[in-house]
């Protein structure tokens, strides 16, 4: 009662109607006659427990974002309430401005579960390892937030999906998700894509263009691959962020934008940073709050879970009878180190679907890793920019090669832009004769 004394005391004082039960079954009662924006809910409740609770309301179709209030908080109840859906969790006692931002997430995606109907779900991250609970901690904590988020990561790691669950969990669930990938926009368009221009204002401009800022006015900008700007770019978004206005090429002033910022890399920006080729004042502008996406090697407990997912969906979309996959199989799935990441695994588990006739795969089609004297000849090159490079080669022989120089699917398996891929081809002068 003293807790519920608490609560009701902040959230009335900022704003809130607030209604109260005393154990699961009077909560029933009132959520079944009057489903609420969002709910608070203990875990530890004599009959019925919170985690009985919110799986009580799941069987009865009562999409109510929950935020669980615990005093027993630990990583393993974190994750299972997460895991059950809760949209935040807290332990007792709160912080004031730690509950205001969580049940300020909540409401927001309980009103658009309202207004665009049941089954409004950001996308799923999977996995059952501490990486990936940790991952999805820290993203339920920081969406309802308005900081900018960093999210690194190597490609493949899935980090796209990270910033639209963000923007899903966020108050801006509503309005615009704007993705832009900084490293497949020409050097001489980045600035027209993201910030627009005026008609007349550059070569070929016969029409105004709205920018992607714009575009995002009120909901999520995602800057993809934001190591790859210029400087001159970089300064352009430097100023949105510091002042919320955007102006775009040949306008002469600038008007404001209300935009949430995500960006991702697979750079070390620190490095960047320090080499001069990224602004430092962009970087600690962007980097509010950092999250990592890890690579699949450093989770491989996850593969079998995500196969199965992706089998499931593969099946689907090539009207395949439902397959399941060999002991032996999965076994070889594990012990591969993955450099594409789950953009490489999804690659191979649909051919996978594709190929295999019978309804168990028990072999599956791997790259071979390199022999050891290939990696001793790369450690022995002279400098770190000839090992770059020659990495960078060899690399991308091996897959042109294993996708049958198709440049399109190649740039997908890696998880670059197909322009990107071909401007490397061309600097690196690899051409099908190599082969």
């Amino acid at each position: 009662p003293g807790v519920r004394k608490a609560l009701k005391r902040i959230l009335t004082g900022a704003g809130y109607e607030f209604e109260e039960a005393s154990d699961a079954f009077q909560a029933l009662e009132a959520l079944d006659a009057n489903p609420p924006d969002a709910a608070l809910l203990d875990i530890k409740m004599p009959g019925m427990d919170g985690l009985g609770l919110m799986e009580n309301l799941k069987q009865r179709g009562l999409e109510i974002p929950i935020v669980v209030l615990t005093g027993h908080g630990d990583e393993f109840t974190s994750s299972q309430c997460l895991e059950a859906g809760a949209a935040g969790y807290l332990t007792k006692p709160p912080d004031r401005a730690e509950l205001l931002l969580a049940v300020r997430g909540a409401v927001a995606q309980g009103r658009v579960v309202r207004e665009l109907g049941p089954g409004v779900e950001p996308p799923p991250l999977l996995g059952e390892s501490a990486a990936m609970h940790q991952l999805r901690e820290e993203i339920a904590r920081v969406a309802p937030s308005h900081a900018t988020v960093m999210i690194e990561g190597e490609s493949g790691t899935g980090k796209e999906l990270v910033a639209r669950r963000l923007h899903h969990l966020s108050d801006r669930a509503r309005r615009q998700f704007v993705r832009v990938n900084s490293a497949a926009i020409p050097e001489e368009l980045i600035e027209s894509e993201l910030f627009g221009h005026e008609k007349g204002s550059v070569t070929g401009a016969h029409r105004r263009q709205v920018g992607k800022f714009v575009q995002a006015d009120g909901g999520t900008i995602f800057l993809d691959e934001v190591g790859d700007m210029s400087l001159k770019t970089q300064a352009k978004v430097l100023r949105v962020l510091q002042d919320g206005e955007v102006e775009p090429v040949g306008a002469g002033q600038g008007f404001q934008v209300d935009v949430r910022v995500i960006a991702a890399t697979n750079k070390n920006l620190v490095d960047e940073v320090q080499s001069g080729s990224f602004r430092e004042d962009l970087y600690y502008r962007l980097a509010v709050v950092v999250l990592r996406t890890p690579p699949l090697r450093e989770h491989p407990e996850d593969i079998p879970p995500l196969v199965e997912h992706l089998t499931e969906q593969f099946c689907v979309e090539y009207n395949r009878r439902p397959k399941t996959w060999s002991e032996a199989a999965l076994g070889q799935l594990k012990g591969h180190q993955w450099p594409g990441n789950v953009r490489e695994l999804k690659n191979v588990v649909e051919r996978a679907v594709i190929m295999e006739l019978d309804d168990t795969i028990s072999r599956v089609d791997l790259p071979a890793l390199p022999a050891s004297g290939e990696v001793d000849s790369l450690l022995d090159l002279a400098s770190l920019q000839e090992f770059q490079r020659q990495s960078e080669i060899a690399y991308l022989l091996h897959h042109l090669e294993r996708n049958g120089w198709n440049v399109a699917a190649t740039a997908r398996v890696i998880g670059t832009p197909r322009s990107n891929l071909y401007k490397k081809m061309r600097a690196y002068g690899i051409e099908r004769e190599q082969s």
